[in-house]
């Protein structure tokens, strides 16, 4: 176990870590904390087989979080049959008894408005707004079956990436970090990238460590200036300055560790030395000049710029320095009809196009350099669309735009061993999972067992119980189907 692991789960540990502490030399804080285990976490498992609880088929994950929900019925779950309804009044049973953010009176019936075909060898159904994603069609395993208990955004995202939908719970990429620590000890091992001109609705718990250990928690850095804010020396200030000044406040540190045994000042410890690290290895893993003119073809980027495509080409840049979880946040999808930017046959638009030519080239990207194999990575948002067109007020709106779908919902998988095809079915309209429900306790469970974590053995003591990513209420299982 790692230090923080091993005070949360054994206090009897005191004495010795006292004593160890005492043994260390003041003053050379990088070497104390290599001691201490915190620049990488130590196996969950009993055995000496590795980190995980199993052998994993994936290294690290990258997840695109498409913020704001896209429309699953604009994209991939074609429905001939919504569209034949298109512009009929909505049936009562559809909306007796059902909670919807804005939707009121009867709205109309909204056939998808762009048109599908099927593409590559698994005849995959896709729209015409995501012409590079076809590309790549073979490689994804499209979960049409997705659900979940929100329908507001911020509580959904908080389901989605911490499990529970209150403030204070670990995101997935700490519980994996604190679970396999990180195979980098010059960059954070979970790092958030975010574009779109928004942060999530939910806002940074998205990707705190909760209960956690706060080293745990991941850190956001940015495809434009300094990868993370403040992390150049002042000038006038030397390396060798910067090297002694931590190595004081390091041994101010350890001593005021041995007080109070607080883990907290272990991770400022360790959040110092790592930025000491940053200052030479962040700058180099995030310069994007550094890549050859066809990989900035390929991916539609512009260094200097904050852009979807930018956070892709540094996903795949972290990606090949070892970093473990790597989670980018798009905002933009939230296509209501309430004005141009939130219509689909507006801003839906733009987002298509501003994230399709970069996700074929990331996973091409990966692919060709022998990465997509152990790397899993995840698309989709929060929810879905409603299959009626959203009315404000009962009337309705002069744009076209989809109301929050809770029902049913679509992401995709893509390497570490995962099955190309489609996985799941909804209703004849996409109103409601129907066939092979997944869960997002289940996509958690399934995104643990790809890293070769156990969802229900990676715990941590908070409250009274041992608490775990999935929760130890709700029902969860991994999607075994969806692996080769």
């Amino acid at each position: 176990m790692n230090i923080f692991q091993q005070l949360a789960h054994d206090s009897a540990l005191h004495d010795t870590r006292r004593q160890f502490l005492k043994q260390c030399v003041a003053g050379v804080g990088t070497s104390w904390l290599t001691s201490m285990g915190l620049n990488a976490a130590s196996s969950l498992s009993t055995d000496d087989e590795g980190l995980s609880h199993f052998a994993p088929k994936a290294k690290r994950v990258i997840f695109l979080h498409m913020a704001g929900a896209p429309s699953q019925l604009e994209l991939f779950d074609y429905k001939p049959e919504l569209t034949a309804l298109n512009g009929k009044d909505c049936p009562k049973e559809f909306l007796e008894g059902q909670r919807f953010a804005f939707i009121q009176g009867v709205p109309k019936m909204l056939g998808s408005i762009f048109p599908f075909h099927q593409a590559g060898e698994t005849k995959q159904w896709i729209s015409d707004r995501l012409p590079h994603t076809e590309k790549v069609i073979d490689e994804l395993c499209i979960i049409k079956s997705l659900h979940t208990d929100q329908f507001n955004h911020a509580p959904a995202q908080l389901l989605m990436h911490t499990g529970n939908i209150n403030l204070g719970s670990p995101s997935i990429g700490s519980w994996v970090t604190y679970g396999l620590g990180n195979e980098n000890q010059n960059l954070p091992g979970y790092i958030v990238l975010a574009s779109g001109g928004k942060a999530p609705s939910a806002g940074k718990s998205v990707w705190g460590s909760g209960f956690l250990p706060s080293v745990y928690q991941g850190v956001q850095c940015r495809s434009k200036g300094d990868p993370v804010m403040y992390l150049s020396s002042p000038e006038g200030v030397s390396r060798e300055i910067r090297r002694k000044t931590m190595d004081a406040i390091t041994k101010v540190n350890q001593e005021a560790y041995e007080e109070a045994r607080d883990p907290e000042t272990l991770t400022r410890i360790s959040q110092y030395e790592m930025a000491f690290r940053m200052q030479i290895h962040a700058n180099e893993a995030f310069d994007l000049k550094k890549e050859p003119d066809y990989i900035h073809e390929m991916y539609g980027t512009e260094p200097g710029k904050e852009s979807f495509a930018n956070n892709c080409l540094l996903a795949r840049r972290l990606a090949e320095r070892g970093t473990r979880y790597i989670q980018l946040f798009h905002w933009g999808w939230d296509a209501h009809g309430a004005g141009k930017n939130e219509a689909l046959n507006g801003g839906f638009k733009k987002q298509c196009k501003d994230t399709d030519k970069a996700i074929y080239a990331l996973i091409t990207d990966l692919k060709q350099r022998g990465l997509l194999d152990d790397t899993l990575i995840v698309w989709g948002g929060e929810f879905g669309r409603t299959p009626m067109r959203e009315n404000r007020g009962g009337k309705e709106m002069r744009l076209i735009g989809r109301d929050h779908n809770p029902g049913a919902f679509t992401m995709w998988m893509a390497g570490a061993g995962v099955k190309p095809g489609s996985y799941g079915e909804t209703d004849p309209i996409g109103y409601r999972a129907l066939k092979d429900k997944v869960s997002v306790q289940d996509l958690q469970a399934t995104i643990l067992n790809r890293l070769g974590l156990n969802h229900k053995q990676l715990v941590y003591p908070f409250n009274g119980l041992d608490q775990t990513l999935t929760g130890v209420t709700k029902p969860s299982r991994v999607v075994k189907d969806l692996f080769l």
